[in-house]
């Protein structure tokens, strides 16, 4: 897949990530796809963030230009997709466990675990 032309502000790796994955819902629908068995626009959106339905689309598309999520149609009439993360998009489950774990660490909540399929432990607030 060719990617999207893109005028990056800065040379910086990190900086760079930052704007395809930095904004405040694009890791939680990576997290659902990848863990939580979200895959279509209507159980994304139902989430427990709950986020809006433009938002969403706009965050889906994104993920589809830079080859982290892939769709397939899985009805005809209405047309209706069925979204997954392509090998790219599992890639940045590392980086989800790490930021899972340093927000478990030092700001609460719960430690989920893909192996098991489900929150183990959660911290005190």
């Amino acid at each position: 897949m060719t990617k999207p032309k893109h005028e990056f502000r800065s040379r910086c790796s990190i900086a760079r990530s930052l704007e395809i994955l930095g904004d405040k819902w694009t890791l939680l629908v990576v997290r659902d796809l990848m863990w939580h068995g979200k895959h279509t626009f209507q159980e994304l959106q139902n989430s427990e963030e709950h986020l809006p339905p433009n938002l969403l689309s706009q965050r889906l598309k994104r993920l589809m230009d830079w080859d982290l999520v892939e769709r397939q149609a899985y009805q005809d009439r209405p047309v209706r997709y069925r979204y997954t993360l392509t090998d790219r998009g599992r890639e940045l489950e590392p980086t989800l466990l790490q930021i899972m774990g340093w927000g478990h660490a030092h700001l609460g909540g719960g430690l989920y675990d893909p192996a098991q399929g489900k929150t183990v432990a959660k911290a005190s607030t």
